[in-house]
């Protein structure tokens, strides 16, 4: 059984925490460098990292996104108080803030499975069965990766948006669940490009506020399960 270490980072800048995510991929990247191509992957000791964090208000742009989906210009991002990032991970533009649990898996893949459909369906796993423990039925989209509610409906929304990165096997970024968010800050942008549907929240659905580390503790229990893997907590990494 694979052991992940958890770190909670609290409310951090966004920039700061996607500094951090690189500096652990790096550092799994080197081993396996060092290591060589002939090394068996479960030799090497790299290790897997699953940080939860809140973000300030802030719009991301992933490597495939269009500029044309973010519907704010950048004097009234400033305005309200909204920071703006172009990085490094697939999909489009998302929303991160206060009352949502953004997650960044740093994985080791190779000693899981050397799938990144897998790896998006085991995290949509993860979020489905979550879900369930609030008497809500998550699903999915084909061709729109995240968990949807009411997929079947002429209403779906989206509670959980997913946008990875891995280099030699190594995950980063993650996902991103609304719990308390403030749904608003979406009305900005064209969510994931995705023009012809909503988002939600567990606050939004439920006609109540959840409880912040109540849920953190729920995430971790399902991606234990579901990644069949031991989750150990850490102190905050530096």
């Amino acid at each position: 059984m694979q052991k992940i270490l958890y770190s909670d980072l609290g409310k951090i800048d966004y920039e700061k925490a996607w500094d951090l995510q690189e500096s652990l991929l790096r550092v799994n990247v080197g081993l396996k460098l060092a290591a060589g191509s002939k090394a068996k992957p479960k030799s090497i000791d790299t290790r897997h990292h699953l940080l939860f964090c809140e973000h300030n208000h802030v719009y991301t742009l992933g490597k495939s996104g269009h500029e044309s989906n973010v519907l704010i210009d950048e004097e009234s991002r400033k305005e309200k108080g909204i920071q703006y990032f172009k990085i490094n991970r697939g999909g489009d533009i998302t929303y991160h803030g206060p009352g949502q649990i953004t997650g960044y898996p740093i994985l080791d893949l190779e000693k899981f499975k050397t799938d990144i459909g897998w790896y998006l369906r085991s995290m949509e796993d993860v979020m489905i069965n979550f879900l369930a423990d609030y008497g809500l039925k998550g699903g999915r989209i084909e061709g729109a990766t995240g968990v949807w509610l009411d997929v079947e409906s002429d209403d779906p929304r989206k509670i959980c948006a997913m946008g990875v990165r891995a280099s030699r096997w190594v995950t980063m970024h993650g996902f991103a669940f609304n719990v308390n968010t403030d749904l608003s800050y979406f009305n900005h942008i064209v969510p994931c490009g995705i023009d012809d549907k909503g988002v939600s929240s567990l606050k939004h659905e439920l006609g109540r506020e959840v409880d912040m580390n109540e849920a953190k503790e729920g995430l971790k229990y399902h991606f234990s399960k579901v990644f069949e893997a031991e989750i150990v907590d850490a102190a905050p990494v530096d």
